[in-house]
């Protein structure tokens, strides 16, 4: 049997130890090396050191943004980036005029969806015999495959009125609809060259292009920040070419030249008298969507057009998933102070683990969506849900002692929508006789609110409300400014910096 090794045998000992016969110039090569090593150490030791103290010294602010899908949280999010981290927003317009130009489409794709299965009560006059125009079936364009027939404003077309359509009585577009949308086919193209390029490579597939993400009422989405380096991405997983957003710009540019092309078409059917009486008849409002640019058609379509701050605002891309956002404040009193927002991107199971440790939740209820159902349930009004929501964050004990702040958005929207002789009693009983105008609807949600957050919280707190339009870019900046200082107080009140 060998001999067993003594108690305190160190096995690396053997290892170590210099060579027996080592020469006086190894020996003074070995000690160097071991002097380099040991600095290399040391200085590595210091600057771990030195950032854990640096991170302790740092001001650290976090704030959750909540709400439901389209209530404005990405917008509030490109504001607080637009105001405090100004070259960061300049930096990103380039991603933003695809998109832009995606939204632009997409509107009139929901109109050229609304013509193509038009019924005879929704022509504002008699249609022309059909030895004047061929059926409107033989006319028909495919469907975008990016774009809803379905729309969360509009009931769609049955299918018996749909089959309709294609027998030889049914109702003709004017002459000059029916041409404007044989023209306007190529939007079909770009649309399909932009949404292919706006997804990057699947994760789990890094050399095939991912397939669009289309939801239920055929609107993209995509995961936050994604989509922004899926343009540095070659069509199979490869470098771009050129610089970076050099092949985004390219795109751009092909796609404005064919909007610029369609300008006029563009124009002529959003402000034709016969569309406007079908969208209305179908209570389709474009107005009041995100992502709506077909007022500004001459500005949007032209070929020099670059995007401004308003537009980049107004953008509509849908998000999905939970992402943080860190940056630091480049402007203002608080500049240094790094930002953390999490956006939750319209989902709500994954809330809760993002409640530890936040300093304030932001919370966005669209008050104009009165008379609107949710996209993804047409069964349940849009304002009931967000009340539900706010209940759901008020009585969340793991929330108690989080400040809310309430952005009752969207009022820009709402004032037109009262404007136009829409009642808001009609949708909610309980605001009675009071006067059907702006200010007075905003005193009345103001209030529900937060006789909701008094009743439901289960120990007093912080509570700030706001009447807002998150794509106001004057007003916002003002509240945005309050609710930093707000937020920035409390956290140094709480980490006893105050």
């Amino acid at each position: 049997m060998p001999a067993r090794e003594p108690a305190d045998h160190d096995p690396l000992d053997a290892i170590l130890r210099p060579p027996l016969d080592e020469t006086p110039e190894e020996k003074a090569c070995r000690v160097a090396q071991e002097e380099e090593a040991r600095r290399v150490s040391l200085a590595i030791d210091e600057s771990i050191r030195q950032e854990r103290v640096a991170r302790k010294k740092m001001k650290v602010v976090r704030l959750l943004l909540l709400g439901q899908s389209e209530s404005g949280k990405s917008t509030t999010l490109r504001q607080f980036q637009r105001l405090y981290t100004p070259s960061a927003f300049r930096e990103e317009r380039i991603h933003w005029h695809s998109i832009i130009q995606l939204n632009l489409i997409r509107s009139i794709h929901i109109i050229l969806d609304a013509l193509a299965d038009v019924r005879p009560h929704e022509l504002p006059s008699a249609p022309p015999s059909p030895t004047s125009s061929p059926p409107l079936g033989s006319r028909r364009l495919a469907p975008s495959m990016y774009s809803a027939r379905n729309n969360v404003y509009g009931d769609s077309a049955s299918a018996s009125d749909t089959d309709s359509a294609e027998t030889p009585s049914a109702p003709t577009l004017p002459a000059h609809l029916s041409q404007i949308r044989a023209r306007l086919a190529p939007l079909h193209h770009v649309e399909a060259l932009l949404v292919s390029r706006l997804v990057p490579p699947s994760e789990d597939a890094p050399f095939l292009p991912e397939r669009p993400r289309v939801d239920t009422t055929g609107e993209v989405f995509v995961r936050p920040g994604s989509w922004k380096r899926g343009w540095r991405i070659g069509p199979f997983g490869g470098g771009g070419h050129g610089p970076v957003g050099g092949e985004e710009r390219e795109l751009a540019e092909e796609v404005q030249g064919v909007l610029w092309r369609c300008s006029s078409d563009l124009m002529t059917l959003w402000h034709d008298p016969t569309v406007r009486s079908i969208l209305k008849k179908r209570k389709i409002r474009l107005e009041e969507s995100p992502g709506f640019f077909l007022n500004e058609l001459p500005r949007v379509t032209a070929p020099s057009y670059q995007p401004s701050d308003d537009d980049v605002l107004k953008a509509r891309l849908k998000t999905v998933g939970v992402s943080e956002y860190r940056f630091e404040m480049e402007a203002g009193s608080e500049s240094g102070t790094q930002w953390r927002i999490i956006d939750v991107g319209g989902s709500r199971k994954t809330w809760v683990p993002f409640f530890d440790d936040i300093d304030a939740i932001i919370f966005l209820a669209p008050i104009s969506c009165f008379d609107q159902t949710l996209a993804e349930d047409r069964s349940v009004n849009r304002l009931e849900d967000s009340v539900l929501l706010w209940k759901a964050v008020c009585s969340n004990k793991l929330l108690a002692r989080v400040d809310l702040v309430l952005f009752l958005n969207k009022c820009d929207i709402l004032a037109s929508k009262l404007g136009s002789g829409i009642r808001l009693a009609k949708y909610v009983k309980s605001f009675g006789e009071r006067p059907n105008e702006s200010e007075a609807v905003e005193k009345y949600f103001k209030s529900k609110f937060n006789a909701i957050h008094r009743e439901y919280s289960p120990i007093p707190r912080k509570y700030y409300g706001f009447c807002t339009s998150v794509t106001d870019t004057t007003t916002t900046g003002g509240i945005i400014a309050s609710v930093r200082d707000m937020v920035v107080r409390e956290h140094l009140r709480r980490s006893k910096l105050l």
